[in-house]
């Protein structure tokens, strides 16, 4: 299985996500012993990524045409405390060997439940807020709904949970994201079959709020107006949720084999550098950049 993880990728919308991973101690005590069996398993991170895009397909093609996640099994992504992972390097050859079993001795783990059941259900809503709602209506029957809205209350009383610990993104990635993270941290590169699966950036909790508060206070005295600093808001208030040892994850997904090498950081950060300095020619170039990249990227959920 895994094998097939670029393959199964092809043809389907790009994803990626930004995840926070926390420490045992951070979670309920129930949920302890689940996260501690998932540590136990040992199951590979190409694994994992594998089992949940299988599911995720799955549901699709499900009897009875519900498409939500029932919950029985929530898939846990695992990594080693700071300090612990790999330094920036090259592209590894093979996501199978590249995504071994995860947690040497001792080592202190975090942890990133998928939390599936919760994040369908803010998905759907969010779907029919939007301006697709009477299209999704036809598409997600209203009794489904109705049961996944049984499995995300019984989720939030088992489990103790208001915290999500992952966002995601399709075709590309939002530019805000690229406030929490810097061209030095921790990067994997993983490669498969002459093409890139992956790519994924850390931080600790500490230094992508940093960076993010940075740019929230530089923008709301050059550029209040601007969208971007919403944005960078409520990401602040959403990381702060978390717990201080806490590490965030970028996972580019299958967008890595367009744009990487990608100076996304860099340019979000110099764009706002220069706005700060009010240079605005050097802020209209790192857009630039980052639009050349990315709008191709973005178009990509119009065509035929």
């Amino acid at each position: 299985m895994t094998g097939n993880l670029y393959r199964g990728q092809a043809g389907l919308p790009f994803s990626s996500a930004l995840r926070i991973y926390e420490p045992l101690a951070a979670f309920p005590a129930d949920q302890q012993t689940v996260l501690r069996a998932a540590a136990a398993h040992k199951a590979s991170r190409a694994a994992v990524e594998n089992a949940e895009l299988l599911a995720s397909l799955g549901r699709i093609t499900r009897p009875g045409g519900d498409p939500f996640p029932t919950g029985r099994t929530d898939l846990v992504r695992v990594v080693e405390a700071p300090g612990r992972t790999s330094p920036p390097g090259p592209p590894t050859p093979d996501a199978a060997s590249a995504e071994g079993p995860q947690g040497a001795a001792g080592a202190l783990l975090l942890y990133c439940p998928s939390q599936l059941v919760l994040r369908a259900g803010l998905a759907a809503n969010a779907l029919m807020e939007g301006i697709h709602g009477p299209l999704a209506a036809l598409l997600i029957p209203e009794e489904q709904r109705e049961r996944h809205q049984e499995r995300i209350d019984e989720a939030r009383a088992h489990a103790g949970l208001g915290r999500v610990h992952t966002r995601a993104s399709t075709w590309g990635i939002p530019f805000s994201w690229f406030c929490l993270f810097q061209e030095s941290d921790p990067t994997d590169v993983v490669e498969s079959e002459g093409h890139i699966v992956t790519v994924r950036i850390r931080a600790t909790i500490r230094e992508a709020l940093e960076r993010v508060r940075y740019a929230v206070a530089h923008l709301a005295l050059a550029a209040p107006d601007l969208d971007m600093l919403e944005d960078l808001t409520q990401l602040t208030d959403w990381i702060e949720l978390f717990h201080q040892d806490s590490v965030v994850e970028l996972d580019y997904g299958a967008v890595a084999d367009k744009v990487y090498p990608d100076d996304s950081p860099l340019d979000v950060r110099l764009g706002i550098e220069c706005l700060a300095e009010g240079d605005m020619t050097g802020a209209a170039a790192a857009y630039r950049r980052l639009a050349s990249r990315w709008i191709p990227i973005r178009q990509l959920a119009r065509a035929s």
